[in-house]
């Protein structure tokens, strides 16, 4: 049973750090971060006066083998001083439909958030991520990139009358299945 557990917990820690290869990648600090951003779309805004572009309808951007689908995305940047052509990425929001994939690690939601400053990302609204075989589901993802630590979080249910948490069950629970014979290479 132990060398179960300790295999589990070796496969969980790869998980986890291969889905922070891809956000560190997200951030722009892995070995692409040099390669051009392709980013294609249905629809673009851009509002300069609020340092924000927005790329809409079957939104697909690439850059190395980093893939990031969405219904709708919003780049908000602010511009360096001193540099009139020169911005750098303050915070990305993805929502609808959020795919997110770089070799064989898959991430879905409804919404993904990054925080370039906190160097943080959240995926939220029946997340979810797999590395091969292996998945780990919950409300949210958030993985904090410099930490190299990682939170699943189920939805909280508050009970109305008493405004304290209350046990939804296991329907409301962070789930994950891992499989210890499975390549995760």
């Amino acid at each position: 049973m132990k060398i179960l557990v300790q295999t589990f917990l070796t496969r969980l820690n790869i998980f986890i750090v291969t889905a922070g290869v891809l956000i560190y990648s997200i951030a722009g600090a892995a070995d692409d971060s040099a390669s051009p951003i392709h980013i294609e779309a249905d629809r673009m805004i851009s509002q300069e006066q609020k340092n924000s572009v927005i790329f809409m309808g079957n939104v697909d951007a690439r850059q190395g083998d980093l893939v990031i689908k969405t219904d709708e995305m919003t780049v908000f940047y602010f511009q360096e001083e001193g540099q009139k052509n020169s911005s750098q990425v303050k915070k990305l929001i993805c929502t609808g439909n959020v795919k997110l994939s770089q070799g064989n690690w898959v991430g879905t939601g409804k919404r993904m958030d990054y925080y370039a400053q906190d160097r943080k990302v959240i995926l939220s609204g029946d997340a979810k991520g797999w590395q091969g075989q292996n998945m780990v589901s919950g409300k949210t993802i958030t993985y904090y990139l410099d930490e190299g630590r990682s939170i699943v979080e189920g939805p909280a249910t508050v009970d109305s009358s008493s405004g304290y948490k209350k046990d939804a069950g296991k329907t409301e629970r962070v789930k994950a299945v891992i499989h210890p014979d499975a390549d995760t290479k």
